[in-house]
């Protein structure tokens, strides 16, 4: 076996880890759509909306009454996240990819937390303000 066909194997195996990590990592989360968040806002005041991406991106656009923290923020942040513990955050992002790794990282500090599927983009797409 030469190196190119090492390379290729590796490549390959690095490719196959990151899909498996990518699946497990979403199936550990609960996902709700724009229609499904926009529901749950209206009848349950235990869920708030987090907004996980660069204070730039929240300057052009944002869903009213979220509350804000980088995902690159989360951890040092917990402890401003401490009186939403009772409450359901749901996370959202541009399209879904940051938000379900913050989502992901506030389960696993022991908050109930959830994704928005499609991000912004997606609850703009649905009309909902």
């Amino acid at each position: 076996m030469d190196s190119a066909q090492i390379f290729f194997y590796v490549l390959i195996a690095l490719i196959v880890i990151y899909i498996v990590r990518k699946v497990l990592l979403y199936r550990s989360v609960k996902h709700y759509t724009p229609a499904d968040v926009a529901a749950k806002l209206k009848k349950d005041r235990n869920v708030i909306l987090l907004d996980v991406r660069t204070p730039q991106e929240r300057k052009q656009d944002y869903i009213k009454g979220s509350f804000h923290i980088p995902l690159y923020d989360i951890t040092a942040d917990q402890k401003e996240l401490l009186k939403f513990k009772d409450k359901e955050i749901i996370c959202y992002c541009r399209t879904g990819n940051r938000s379900l790794i913050a989502a992901s990282k506030l389960r696993k500090l022991g908050f109930n937390s959830a994704n928005l599927k499609g991000g912004i983009i997606f609850w703009n797409r649905a009309g909902l303000k």
